[in-house]
């Protein structure tokens, strides 16, 4: 499945966790070790970059924190980053340089990459978020199956599918990919690099790069009685 691959997907330059993803295939190889990867990596950050802030919690100096956003660790947060009012940061999250992490954002096991903006009601799990991607206002990564049963990723272009062997999986936005508001990514969603979902979108399965995703709708305008 060549459009789900790391190499098809990612600038792994323009992340602080690049070696989380080195000897893996798939984005989502990941994600089980997100939460380990943090407590190695924190220790060995330039102190006078990064301070140290509640346990397992590192935040670059330039990073700007509304008072209202609640910070859980296992966490790193690199430059230049902003966290707005309301946001909720859970754990087991890599966030990169120059991001927005919106107000009542809720964040979840994720690794996002450098210029990524989840501004406004987000709420993004289990996920893996590609270099200056962007989901807009409402949008959201459903990370687990209504059935609970594991994710199945697949590919309807390629017909291939590849068991990943986990219960809770969001979504994997390749680089510059563009989310429209209040599209819901469901589990195993793979987007790949600068493709756009529109607006109000319910998207599954892998769309190659460079593509516009959109629901096919009849709409209908009559004249008021």
């Amino acid at each position: 499945m060549e459009n789900a691959k790391i190499s098809a997907m990612y600038d792994l330059k323009e992340t602080i966790a690049k070696e989380l993803f080195e000897g893996k295939t798939y984005p989502w190889e990941v994600l089980k070790e997100i939460g380990e990867f943090i407590l190695k990596l924190g220790p060995t950050l330039d102190p006078a970059v990064f301070e140290k802030k509640g346990e397992n919690i590192w935040i670059a100096r330039s990073v700007t924190v509304a008072p209202t956003a609640t910070l859980n660790g296992p966490l790193i947060i690199d430059e230049d980053t902003e966290v707005r009012p309301g946001a909720f940061i859970r754990g087991n999250a890599i966030i990169g340089k120059n991001c927005v992490i919106g107000n009542s954002t809720e964040i979840k096991n994720d690794v996002i990459f450098n210029n990524v903006q989840v501004p406004h009601y987000n709420y993004v799990g289990d996920s893996v978020l590609g270099f200056h991607s962007h989901m807009g206002a409402g949008s959201i990564t459903s990370n687990v199956k209504s059935d609970k049963t594991l994710v199945v990723v697949k590919d309807a272009f390629a017909k291939e599918s590849i068991e990943t062997g986990l219960k809770k999986f969001g979504a994997m936005l390749g680089d510059y990919v563009e989310v429209g508001c209040n599209s819901v990514l469901n589990p195993g969603t793979v987007i790949g690099p600068r493709s756009t979902v529109y607006p109000v979108s319910m998207v599954r399965g892998v769309i190659p790069a460079d593509c516009i995703y959109k629901n096919k709708s009849e709409f209908e305008i009559v004249p008021k009685e």
